[in-house]
């Protein structure tokens, strides 16, 4: 596959506003038509030659927009690609035809253990070159584009030679790879290591942005955990009125992935996203307080 390397705004699909495909909705999405444009479905709970999952998988995408969003892919980890992996996402997506794959900038494991987590990667000119050699890899062999998400973050490598945005810029601009833009995670680190959310948002190239999450966390009162089993916060709702003006129409959507309420309540939020979008092109771009 050949990459373009100059991604245009106007060629970003924009799905509108969609939630994360969990089992215990599958009825009532199917049986009530709710008011969803699109789902994210976890590409792992699908890998699987037949049975259950499939069958609703296929009767959602026959009504809805799909894109595949995976946990296993680490990106960052110095172990070999996993081939088989990449094989079962292909056959995955050549299935249900999804708008576009995304998975994590991490690494979840090395030297064949899974710490079943998405762990941050230092921040080094040698990481990079190490993840974006990957990510060609990996595009190549799903001819497309990947969409990386940025991982919140509970530790700092003192090897570190520059932030996080750098390097999520980087990545994206090496490995001609395009962003899933997390505004919670954002929020959530930019607590736990104190820096200016805004700072981070302003430094990413607006045309590699293809979609956002909105979640809730657990604040622990000296760290915040990412854990989506609670609502989306106001300062975090703040963070996304101000994404919207950076980046402008992007496909954004709310995981929810514990705790999980009934589909009429994640419908409000997702109402409450719809409202912020429209109505953040007509506000000034004043100062926003985070706390």
């Amino acid at each position: 596959m050949t990459m373009t390397n100059t991604p245009l705004l106007s060629d970003r699909p924009f799905l509108g506003f969609g939630l994360g495909l969990r089992p215990s909705h599958y009825e009532s999405i199917l049986n009530d038509t709710p008011g969803i444009d699109w789902f994210e479905i976890i590409s792992e709970n699908y890998l699987v030659p037949g049975g259950k999952p499939l069958h609703y998988l296929d009767r959602v995408r026959e009504r809805f927009p799909l894109v595949m969003h995976g946990v296993s892919l680490s990106i960052g980890s110095p172990d070999t690609l996993n081939r088989e992996y990449l094989k079962q996402l292909r056959l995955l997506a050549d299935r249900i035809e999804p708008k576009w794959i995304s998975d994590h900038l991490c690494w979840t494991g090395a030297h064949g253990i899974n710490a079943h987590d998405l762990l941050p990667l230092p921040y080094t000119e040698e990481a990079l070159q190490h993840v974006v050699a990957r990510v060609g890899e990996v595009q190549n062999y799903l001819g497309r584009r990947l969409l990386l998400e940025n991982v919140s973050s509970y530790v700092t490598y003192p090897e570190s030679e520059m932030n996080e945005w750098e390097f999520l810029r980087e990545i994206a601009v090496r490995a001609d790879c395009l962003i899933l833009l997390d505004i919670n995670n954002i929020y959530v680190s930019s607590v736990n290591h104190e820096f200016d959310p805004l700072t981070y948002l302003d430094a990413i190239p607006a045309d590699r942005v293809w979609q956002f999450h909105l979640a809730g966390h657990r604040n622990l009162g000296d760290y915040i955990i990412d854990t989506h089993d609670e609502p989306v916060i106001d300062p975090v709702w703040r963070l996304y009125t101000h994404a919207v003006r950076r980046f402008g129409n992007v496909s954004t959507m709310i995981e929810r992935d514990d705790n999980i309420p009934p589909l009429t309540e994640l419908l409000a939020e997702l109402d409450y996203a719809r409202h912020l979008a429209a109505e953040a092109p007509r506000q000034a771009s004043a100062t926003v307080a985070f706390t």
